[in-house]
């Protein structure tokens, strides 16, 4: 009797099982892309884009290969990773709308500075590197060991700052493996900063300028401000070398003070 009892609610789980497969099967079929697909297939897309370095073709032609699936099979983080592999993507956002739309927020990477030989900054400091990317003018030139890519960039926009009214245009800046700045200005002169006090030596240099400046028909093409208490300065028609502050007598003239010991040259 209890071997009957126990036959029958064996049987009736295994009843219950079946049913709840029979149920669940097309679901999670439809889900997968198993079978349906033609039912409800994703038919259009949408993007949003700024379309300056990318073009709707690259979307399209990235994204393309998943319209036609259907719409639960579809998977978001594979038409993600098929858009952002393109150059000059930084994040897409990527969402279904039924029933047979798929939407996409495509955000570019905004240049803000050449890094080296071949990389580009971009305006959330983060490097990276596209095809012709080399070809983009107007961007400043920063250089450092890439550890060091947040400490110029802050240097590169603080000193445009500082130049900011000067009639200096900042073109880029560049800190080697001493830690030794220089700056670059448009038109190509240089100003060596060394690698101590350097705030304090561009206000020097700044605050003096104007005054050597009405002497020379011409800018300078170089200035060294890498003195305890003075700069040289090579300009553009003939070079001078003149201290930052009075000389202590007239033999002192074109004589500025030694370097720092260890504040060597930028190279």
């Amino acid at each position: 009797m209890k071997t009957a009892q126990h036959g029958g609610v064996l049987l009736k789980l295994v009843a219950w099982m079946i049913a709840l497969v029979l149920v669940a099967l097309p679901v999670v079929g439809v889900l997968n892309g198993w079978f349906a697909v033609d039912r409800w297939p994703v038919r259009y897309l949408q993007v949003e884009a700024e379309y300056n370095h990318v073009s709707a073709e690259q979307i399209r032609a990235a994204a393309g290969g998943h319209l036609g699936t259907g719409f639960f099979a579809l998977k978001l983080e594979e038409v993600r990773a098929a858009v952002a592999a393109l150059p000059w993507v930084q994040s897409v956002e990527a969402r279904k709308r039924w029933p047979d739309t798929l939407e996409l927020h495509v955000r570019e990477r905004q240049p803000f500075a050449r890094w080296g030989d071949k990389r580009l900054i971009d305006r959330d400091g983060a490097l990276f590197n596209v095809p012709g990317g080399d070809a983009i003018q107007g961007l400043p030139q920063l250089d450092g060991p890439d550890d060091e890519l947040a400490q110029v960039v802050d240097f590169y926009t603080n000193t445009q700052h500082a130049l900011a009214g000067s009639g200096l245009i900042l073109s880029g800046a560049s800190l080697n493996e001493r830690g030794s700045w220089k700056l670059t200005l448009a038109g190509g002169a240089e100003i060596m900063l060394g690698h101590e006090q350097v705030d304090a030596r561009v206000q020097r240099f700044l605050a003096v300028l104007p005054r050597l400046s009405a002497d020379h028909g011409s800018g300078f093409q170089r200035a060294d401000l890498r003195y305890s208490n003075g700069f040289s300065i090579l300009w553009a028609s003939a070079p001078a070398t003149l201290p930052a502050t009075p000389p202590a007598a007239p033999s002192a003239l074109g004589k500025p003070a030694e370097k720092p010991a260890g504040d060597e040259a930028h190279t």
